[in-house]
């Protein structure tokens, strides 16, 4: 049977049954990997990773998840040209897309990736954009399911920025039945363009905003936070340090919900959007969180490369 081809760019290009089926793969290989079996799902496979900012846990994680998979991996950086003066970005999929089975793309502008998908002759992965990074939102769902068996009616909480990392888990939790809070200062929450899109794409889903970090976080399952200034806005940095400073989750905010996890998509600015207590404390499960990501990208890929 030939499956048509498809792309990651945001969470909702998949839609609840599909996420369910990359977590059964993802679980399946995962399983296999802890007995000491590396599925050689796709030999000679090549999935090309084209980066324009840094990354250890993306990279890695792909990486070593195409090799398990029997495949392998290009980095390609800056040196080759990619969303640069040197040729269009047109030209520079329409040819990588011949030479490759896959491609995961990190770029500073998320509509530089949805060109790329445009004129792809194979699956493209956002590996994180401005905009949104699926593959991480993925990965904390599968860590919150493995670790309390059941995501449907359950809280999750992000405590920060209204980001791409928000973003991601807001339209993710919504497909897989959670409920969402973003606890936020006024002028960093969603803006009203997302909000609408998510009522359409999402009309019964429960993602709610608040200013009370406290409120956010009681009852939650999960405690998410992330750096209060992303990549590309280290001029805003100060500025946000002081409206942010409300919302550090530390051990006060964390007393509130004993019985949550605490998550975070790294790396981390400690002593900043969280304390060296909660993030390195027994609620913290950012260890497992970051090692999912290569278990569920093995998932990802092994759905989009056609093992269904």
């Amino acid at each position: 049977m030939v499956f048509p081809m498809r792309h990651l760019l945001v969470p909702e290009d998949l839609s609840a049954h599909e996420i369910e089926t990359i977590f059964a793969i993802a679980q399946d290989l995962e399983t296999k990997y802890e007995a000491g079996v590396r599925d050689a799902l796709f030999p000679g496979r090549v999935l090309a990773l084209v980066f324009e900012k840094q990354s250890l846990r993306t990279r890695v994680s792909f990486q070593t998840a195409m090799v398990h998979l029997g495949g392998d991996s290009l980095f390609l950086g800056a040196d080759t040209g990619f969303a640069s003066s040197r040729e269009s970005t047109d030209d520079f999929g329409r040819v990588l897309s011949e030479y490759v089975d896959c491609i995961a793309c990190r770029t500073k502008s998320h509509a530089t990736i949805e060109q790329l998908a445009a004129v792809s002759s194979v699956p493209v992965i956002n590996a994180l954009s401005d905009y949104s990074h699926p593959c991480q939102a993925l990965a904390d769902c599968y860590t919150l399911r493995r670790r309390v068996g059941r995501l449907t009616d359950l809280k999750f909480s992000f405590v920060g920025d209204g980001n791409n990392m928000a973003r991601s888990l807001a339209v993710t939790c919504g497909l897989l039945g959670m409920r969402f809070v973003l606890a936020s200062p006024p002028a960093y929450q969603f803006d009203q363009g997302f909000l609408s899109h998510l009522k359409k794409l999402l009309p019964k889903a429960e993602i709610e905003q608040t200013t009370d970090p406290v409120a956010a976080v009681k009852d939650a399952v999960a405690v998410y936070t992330d750096v209060w200034a992303s990549m590309g806005q280290e001029s805003e940095r100060e500025v946000r340090r002081l409206a942010f400073e409300p919302y550090r989750v530390d051990e006060t905010l964390m007393a509130f919900c004993p019985d949550a996890v605490f998550m975070h998509c790294l790396p981390a600015r400690r002593g900043e959007e969280v304390t060296d207590a909660v993030i390195d404390g027994s609620q913290s499960v950012v260890v497992p969180q970051a090692a999912n990501r290569m278990h569920v990208q093995k998932g990802l890929l092994a759905w989009l490369l056609g093992h269904h």
